[in-house]
């Protein structure tokens, strides 16, 4: 089968703690790569960039910050779309104060802004926990976009109260702005998204990621070992408030253009929690697999109907679209709560082990 291992043997604790245990695991990512790089861009359509790929590459993105506050971390967070909206009004800040500055570092920059107001907001997470830190972070989502609305500095005192995305130009190609091509865009979040990937890998297979996992699994016990919860927890929503910030920095510039407060509201914290619980907590696969559903759904929903020749209102596709997200989440956290992860796991383990039943 596709994951026969014979002849694949472990000889040190390296190569059986190693990223790719199995050979075809990399050899599966270097296709996926391979499809993400070269045949997408060459076969999909401008629609396909801004309905799809490129809003699965940021909602992924912020999946993935919120999956290490609350999946790796256990700290409960419904404050995520306020935090993306610091991020991508700290880059908007940026670029209309010094105009030279590089997109790159401009988006960068916006990251550290959003951890700070996350390590700010997770202080109380050294007292509480549960159902009481959730309240916590959607205290800090109501303020967040209660400030973005009355704080007219933060959008250089707009008469409408939006923040314009200007056209951005890096050697020479425009890549962000009303001029930008949809290629362009995709292939600078797709960068983005592998850059901050292979860095979550890289922290959560490392000792801090084990020190997250400790305080999760039992924060009590963690800290009668030694482990500091302040550093802990609050490392944890610098981390996760980073990767978030940088999302929302490229909601706004790489792929909307422009935004208001009203866009960073709780329906956005909700829908990257939607994400990150149906692609599945504690899982960096996770976090593409429920954005690759959550976004494409929609789309689905609207196209399959017109195709089969039968009439549908837009009103009743968000109708069925919140109806049928609904109800997948009921149905993994009953069926699987590992999510959409635990599924292609189980999958691997037996292709691994066929033909044998067990």
């Amino acid at each position: 089968m596709l994951y026969r291992t014979a002849g694949q043997f472990k000889t040190s604790y390296h190569a059986d703690h190693a990223l790719f245990p199995v050979r075809q695991d990399a050899i599966l990512l270097g296709f996926i790569l391979l499809l993400a790089f070269v045949v997408f861009p060459l076969t999909a359509s401008e629609f396909t960039f801004r309905a799809m790929l490129i809003p699965v590459l940021i909602y992924a993105l912020a999946a993935l910050g919120l999956n290490i506050l609350t999946g790796y971390a256990g700290q409960l967070s419904l404050g995520t779309g306020a935090f993306m909206g610091v991020g991508a009004y700290a880059c908007y800040k940026l670029t209309s104060i010094f105009p030279e500055l590089n997109i790159v570092l401009a988006i960068a920059l916006s990251g550290f802004f959003s951890a700070a107001v996350g390590v700010a907001f997770g202080l109380p997470s050294l007292r509480i926990k549960g159902f009481y830190l959730a309240i916590a972070t959607l205290a800090a989502q109501f303020f967040l976009v209660w400030l973005f609305e009355k704080w007219a500095w933060l959008y250089n005192y707009s008469a409408s109260g939006a923040i314009q995305v200007p056209n951005i130009d890096m050697f020479g190609v425009t890549v962000a702005g009303p001029n930008a091509t949809a290629i362009v865009q995709y292939y600078f979040v797709l960068c983005v998204v592998c850059l901050v990937t292979w860095f979550a890998i890289n922290i959560t297979r490392g000792r801090i990621g084990r020190i997250w996992k400790s305080v999760r699994d039992m924060d009590i016990a963690a800290e009668l070992v030694g482990i500091n919860l302040m550093k802990a927890k609050l490392s944890a929503f610098a981390v996760s408030s980073y990767i978030v910030g940088i999302s929302g920095a490229l909601f706004v510039f790489l792929w909307r253009g422009a935004a208001e407060p009203v866009l960073f509201d709780i329906p956005l914290s909700f829908r990257v929690l939607f994400i990150a619980i149906i692609g599945g907590l504690g899982s960096i696969l996770g976090n593409y697999l429920g954005a690759i559903l959550i976004v494409a759904l929609p789309v689905v929903i609207s196209a399959l109907p017109s195709a089969l020749g039968i009439p549908i209102a837009s009103a009743t596709v968000e109708h069925l679209n919140t109806m049928i997200v609904g109800a997948l989440i009921i149905v993994f956290l009953i069926v699987e709560p590992h999510g959409l992860a635990r599924f292609w796991a189980i999958i691997r383990e037996k292709l691994i082990m066929w033909p044998f039943p067990h």
